[in-house]
């Protein structure tokens, strides 16, 4: 019998379910992925059905296995969209309403009401993430008050909480484990990543029956196994990282100082900081970056919520392109963005700004504006906010590690490159968030002895070196700058 050679990833995002398998070099052997439809009930709202969830794993897993001896496959991983949560019943493990997307603002009126009661600073201290409805805190708190009966089935215990890796791992293994891992605990609002628990007092702030909560695990741990009637055989789960940690560790980021940037729905920047978390810096969040053996390692977090739905909006909304893909040669075909500015912010303003009600717009527009002109725009934005986002750290990295669809893109990474005035490295391994998910798993089944043996194995597939001068840059900034500020100024 061939020993176990490969690694399956289940990897659940915002836009779609996916499943990878991986041999231990990181290169894909086979995959399978379903796209998730979006609800948006009304503005600002966003929603999921676990249900089409649960369903398209289980479909994707199986499609990625199919033709593998199910021998070779030593162990899986999960990686999901982190933030987005639901309830489900203990007994049927049915949810009891659709999932709150991270994107959902529903949250803010809220966390406007806890700003304003002085409870902002403690949470932050114990936390590390600044006040606002893109956690899970809010999010579960507006499930126990609107969702009939839900407080009083939750206080009874008959529920259970949790962000999507809980809620797959729960159905995976037959509601035999209710656990979550410490990067997606990290970001419910209601952990304290200092002391490594649920905190008793976010809990009573937020209203929320610690009852509800899972279990909170390293990243590599003894998960639970995959029931035999999902897959045909049992798997292990290994290993458990919201996508953004995920991606970190499969972009091989595992020293002090290296920082990835991934562009999907949002950009979301996250650099290395080690074992001592840093003081918070300015609006950026201290977060989890990953736990191992008890010991934890934290990162700094940029976060902006519109990146790659901005190409999405082009496509599905004004049917400017057909496919994301054609932005890179409508952006080519321009020697300038003839001063079009797109500030997408679609679901409002996250890091630096963290501005929910704010909304979008494009600036700039002449007669001469053409569709080449909104294509650009929408890759420059995503730009622009990871430079932001950099910015706000005080820190200038001597390269930056890029994935994600729009990474892509060749005019994209030359342009991030040449806005930020360093070189953007583009990864050889592209499915870094779903081979950090394999690799945890790795770790768990003996594939890899440690993280850095993993992680050296990192290679650049492509490096993109800035090509414009300071002045170019400047001009460039000020107008992004001048953008943003009118879409502030529009909802001060």
């Amino acid at each position: 019998m061939t020993a176990p050679d490969l690694l399956l990833a289940i990897d659940q995002g915002t836009s779609s379910t996916r499943a990878i398998v991986f041999d231990r070099a990181g290169k894909i052997v086979s995959s399978a992925q379903r796209p998730l439809v979006q609800h948006y009930p009304q503005d600002g709202w966003v929603e999921h059905d676990a249900e089409e969830i649960w369903t398209a794993a289980v479909a994707v897993c199986r499609e990625a296995i199919g033709g593998i001896a199910p021998g070779r496959i030593a162990g899986a991983g999960i990686t999901n969209q982190r933030e987005t949560c639901l309830l489900w019943d203990r007994a049927t493990g049915q949810p009891i309403h659709r999932a709150i997307v991270w994107q959902d603002r529903r949250g803010a009126p809220m966390c406007q009401t806890l700003a304003d009661t002085g409870h902002g600073p403690a949470i932050r201290r114990a936390t590390g993430l600044v006040l606002d409805s893109y956690f899970s805190a809010t999010k579960l708190a507006w499930l126990l008050d609107n969702v009939p009966d839900a407080r009083r089935r939750a206080e009874r215990g008959d529920l259970a909480f949790g962000t999507i890796d809980t809620y797959l791992l729960w159905r995976l293994t037959g509601g035999r484990h209710h656990a979550t891992d410490a990067t997606n605990a990290s970001r419910t609002m209601l952990f304290d990543i200092h002391n490594q628990c649920w905190s008793a007092d976010l809990c009573s702030l937020f209203g929320v029956p610690m009852a509800l909560l899972p279990t909170v695990c390293d990243c590599v741990a003894d998960f639970g196994i995959i029931d035999a009637s999902v897959l045909g055989f049992d798997l292990a789960i290994g290993g458990i990282a919201g996508d953004q940690h995920a991606a970190l560790i499969g972009q091989g980021c595992t020293r002090p100082g290296l920082a990835k940037a991934t562009y999907g729905t949002g950009c979301f920047v996250l650099t290395n900081d080690g074992v001592d978390a840093p003081s918070n810096r300015g609006a950026l969040l201290t977060t989890i970056a990953y736990q191992l053996g008890g010991q934890v390692t934290y990162a700094t977090e940029g976060s902006a919520f519109n990146a790659g739905t901005a190409v999405a909006w082009l496509r599905d909304n004004l049917g400017i392109v057909q496919t994301s893909g054609e932005t890179e040669s409508l952006a080519s075909s321009l020697s300038d963005n003839g001063g079009v500015y797109f500030v997408p912010a679609f679901t409002g303003l996250g890091a630096p700004f963290w501005e929910p009600e704010a909304r979008g717009a494009v600036v700039g527009l002449t007669r001469d504006t053409g569709r080449a002109h909104l294509a650009r725009a929408a890759l420059e934005a995503a730009a622009y906010q990871t430079h932001d986002l950099l910015a706000e750290s005080g820190k200038r990295a001597t390269a930056l590690r890029i994935d994600g669809g729009m990474a892509a893109n060749n005019w994209f990474a030359q342009f991030l490159a040449d806005l930020l005035g360093s070189n953007v490295d583009r990864p050889a391994v592209t499915e870094t968030t779903a081979w950090g998910a394999a690799i945890l798993a790795g770790l768990q089944t003996g594939m890899f002895a440690s993280l850095d043996q993993a992680a050296a194995d990192w290679r650049a597939e492509r490096t993109f070196a800035p090509r414009i001068d300071d002045a170019q840059r400047a001009s460039l900034i000020a107008g992004w700058r001048r953008a943003v500020a009118q879409v502030r100024a529009g909802y001060a």
